[in-house]
Parts: structure tokens; sequence; C-alpha cells
């Protein structure tokens, strides 16, 4: 294992102090390994999300103004504890309540949601929204039905952008699960990732094998492959997406995301071919986002998510915003 790191039980912590020691605007909880606004303003709903560190940027490269609040880190692919989403509620909601974004994993929503009921003992208000956008397995050992990555990040963005203009908790809530809704992806990978603590592979692949609709986690996908060239990657994991849910004649967003290992050159390659593709099955992209936005550590790979817009979510996706990891203000 070849890693830049001190101890491997300390990872998450050092992250997330470097992570505070570099962005004025962001303050680590200490204790409950959490990435706050370091001034939240709690008249508006707070949005929080998290999830097992190993993603990065996700989940605290998104907090800032326009998106998140709050992100609560889990260990490395671990779903964070009850205690620390409380933490995370009690230090930036306040009477407008807040919004947990949850991915789709058995952990992270038992214990967001244990989170929630201990916050309403307090008198906290909160709603949440689950996302699962992967269309690679209608159910997974690791999930309770499909799986939630990349296509998370267009949950965070709009609905951040919905928060940030001062709407309240319902119609927040009510945003971002329309996005969650009309949003699909599915991924590839050619590499494993090693963990840490664990110090070797996951899971193995073959010099010349990729694996098709590979998780975030490193859960198995739809079929192991040989190694296939960028164009026959666009026409699979777009051909499932659109089989999944009806884009035709429709404007979309289109999130080309590397999984960590991935050299851009390579991640906009996969972006002209998924847009060839998705053109000539009659989709109209409008907005497109290429880079690292949900990883699975060093992890060789891509995802593609689309999401069918409509007009509200184009103005809050193009809403400025300002977080590590996504500063875009408007097109």
């Amino acid at each position: 294992m070849k890693k830049i790191i001190n101890e491997p039980e300390n990872v998450v912590k050092e992250m997330l102090a470097g992570i505070e020691a570099v962005h004025p605007g962001l303050r680590y909880l200490r204790g409950y390994e959490v990435i706050t606004r370091k001034d939240p303003d709690r008249r508006k709903v707070a949005l929080i999300s998290g999830g097992g560190s190993g993603h990065e940027p996700a989940h605290a490269g998104y907090v800032g103004r326009g998106m998140l609040s709050a992100a609560v880190a889990g260990n490395v692919f671990a779903s964070p504890s009850p205690d620390r989403v409380l933490a995370a509620i009690r230090e930036t909601a306040g009477e407008s309540g807040a919004l947990l974004v949850i991915k789709n994993y058995s952990g992270d929503v038992m214990n967001f949601e244990m989170a929630m009921e201990l916050a309403a003992m307090e008198g906290f208000k909160t709603a949440s929204v689950i996302v699962k956008d992967d269309v690679a397995v209608p159910d997974s050992t690791f999930s309770t039905g499909r799986r939630g990555i990349a296509g998370t990040v267009f949950v965070h963005k709009i609905a951040g952008a919905a928060a940030e203009e001062g709407q309240a908790l319902e119609a927040v809530r009510t945003i971002a699960q329309r996005v969650a809704d009309n949003t699909r992806s599915m991924g590839m990978a050619m590499t494993p990732c090693v963990l840490p603590a664990v110090g070797k592979p996951g899971f193995t692949l073959g010099a010349d094998e990729i694996e098709i609709g590979m998780g975030i986690h490193g859960e198995p996908g739809i079929e192991k492959t040989s190694l296939k060239k960028a164009g026959e990657v666009a026409e699979t994991l777009c051909g499932r997406i659109l089989e999944d849910l009806d884009y035709a004649g429709r404007e979309a967003a289109v999130l080309i995301n590397g999984l960590g290992g991935t050299p851009l050159m390579e991640l906009y390659i996969v972006a002209g071919e998924v847009d060839r593709v998705l053109r000539e099955r009659g989709v109209d992209p409008q907005r497109y986002y290429v880079g690292n936005f949900m990883t699975s550590l060093e992890m060789a790979g891509c995802s593609v998510s689309v999401l069918r817009l409509d007009d509200e979510m184009k103005r809050l996706l193009d809403a400025p915003a300002d977080t590590p990891a996504w500063k875009e203000f408007g097109l």
C-alpha cells in the first residue's frame, strides 16, 4: 500500500483538519467528524448530508454558500453514527429546520433517521430525502433498493440553492425529491481501491477486465467484461439510464464523474461520447459537469448521471454557489 498518510486510523480526522485549515469559511467540529459553515444562517433551512469517507470531495467539499450547511463524515466506507448527524443538526439548524439528504445505504438510512428522531426530541424540525439513482442493480447486499451515488450531487446543488434563497422546509424537500426522482446514474470500474486500514484491495480485476455497474464501495455490478472503448462504455451506461427513465425530447444536466484514479483526459473523452449517445437518443443536454464529484479513493473508472430538467431545476442549478468543490456562479 502506497498512500501519503500518517497513521491509518487517523486519516478521517486529519483530512477534516486539513479542510478546515485551508478553507477559512468552514469549521471542523472535532469529536463528531462534522464540517459546517463557520457562520451558518439559522434563519434558513439547513441542508445536511454525509456518509462514509473515501468519496471526496463528497461530502465536505460541498459545504458552503448555495449548497450544504454541514457534512457528516463516517469512517472510510462506513456510515456516520447518529450522534455525529445530531451534532450537525444542532450546529446548523434553527426554527426553519433541516433537510437531510441521505444516500440509500442501510447504515446511512438507519443512522440519519435515528438522528432525526433524537433531534425531534430536542425540538428540531427535520425532513429527509433518500437518493437512489444507481440503475445498475435493483437491489444489493449493501442497501435496500438502489444505491445512492454521484447523482446525489445534483440534489445537493439544487436543494442548496432553494434553501439559500429562503424557501421553507417543505418546499426545499419537494424540489430535492423531484431532483432525486428525475436523476439516474450508472458507473464502471477498471481497478480496485485500497482502504487505508486494510492495506490491500477489496476485490480484484484482471489486467484487461472491467466491471460494469460497480458501486462506490466496490459493491458488485452487473457484469465483468473485457476493457471497452470509450464509445462502448458510453453506450452501455447511457443505455441502461435511458431504459430506466424516459428522457426523449427533454432537456438534461449531465455529470461525468471520475472515481478518483481516472485522468480528466479520459473523462472528457467519455463526456464527448455520452453527448453523442444522448443526442442520438433524442435527449437535449443543457449542462455538463466533468470531474471528480464522488470518488472511491483511488479507484479508476467513472459514472454518468443524467438529470431530467425543468425550468425551476435549471434556475437553481445555475444559482451562485461557493464551496471547496463547486464554485459555479451561473453560466
